[in-house]
């Protein structure tokens, strides 16, 4: 359906603004899809980004800044998603030996499992994409690219 339609809107001021209300609307549209999967298995989008980027760095720790460099949204509170991780299980924490200021985060064998399960289970999510060729998710991805490129400048 097109954007118009699902938000019963006629017109934009120009395509500037239709690309605009298309991305928070797109955003908004994955991100509500996705909120059921992670929930169904116990955690949020944020902390399955912390787990992926922890067993990136596995076997060796990660620290605060790196997960928050890395981390896909940059508005999330690193120190309380890893503390929730911690109580669950499915990450440890100990006082760097080297810096005592600093935490060592890694992820636990749970954790890891919980991952492992998980990149079975993913594709419901990209499946979410199906309507769309493997050319036309490189055209996308190109433009999205291209897109935040040119902002950042």
């Amino acid at each position: 359906m097109r954007l118009e339609e699902e938000i019963g809107q006629d017109q934009f001021v120009n395509e500037h603004h239709k690309t605009l209300v298309n991305l928070i609307y797109t955003h908004s549209f994955l991100v509500n899809r996705m909120s059921g999967f992670f929930k169904s298995r116990g955690i949020t989008r944020q902390q399955f980004n912390v787990l992926r980027i922890l067993r990136g760095q596995h076997p060796d720790s990660a620290n605060l800044n790196l997960i928050k460099e890395r981390m896909l949204d940059k508005m999330s509170d690193a120190s309380r998603i890893v503390e929730r991780l911690r109580r669950k299980k499915l990450v440890t924490r100990k006082q760097s030996r080297s810096d005592r200021r600093e935490v060592e985060i890694v992820i636990s064998q749970q954790g890891l499992e919980l991952l492992k399960k998980m990149d079975v289970e993913i594709k419901q999510v990209y499946e979410l994409f199906e309507n769309l060729t493997g050319e036309e998710l490189r055209t996308l991805n190109n433009l999205l690219d291209k897109f935040r490129n040119g902002v950042n400048q």
